[in-house]
């Protein structure tokens, strides 16, 4: 699966899941660890990319714009977990979620739940 990884997780997560055999970059390998949110999901959207990130802005942007892509996985509940934690959660996730990520959709994971959105968002549901 392919990812691009916010600046609000470590790039440690995006080598952490490049050792599990996922393309992932850091936003800071591009440059843009400062970039606003329209531009993080534009970049994810060009590249065909699943955004996971800590920040839930992602999910308001989607929903507002109506877009269903990309898809964003939220990491949720998990501060003060080191970066292979957090690696470890996501791969152990990932095999529920993937059709849902790969057809588009607000995924939230914690430790030990997550919930699936699919995109894109209507208004009233």
């Amino acid at each position: 699966m392919r990812f691009l990884i916010d600046n609000n997780l470590s790039p440690a997560v995006a080598a952490g899941l490049r050792n599990q055999g996922h393309d992932a970059e850091h936003l800071r390998d591009y440059g843009l660890a400062a970039a606003p949110d329209e531009i993080v999901l534009d970049r994810a959207r060009q590249e065909q990319r699943v955004l996971i990130s800590a920040d839930t802005d992602f999910g308001t942007l989607l929903a507002s714009s109506g877009a269903s892509e990309p898809s964003v996985l939220l990491v949720r509940r998990i501060s003060g977990r080191r970066a292979a934690q957090i690696v470890a959660i996501l791969v152990a996730n990932l095999a529920a979620v993937a059709d849902d990520l790969a057809s588009g959709a607000i995924v939230v994971v914690g430790e030990d739940w997550l919930r699936v959105r699919p995109l894109p968002i209507l208004r009233g549901k």
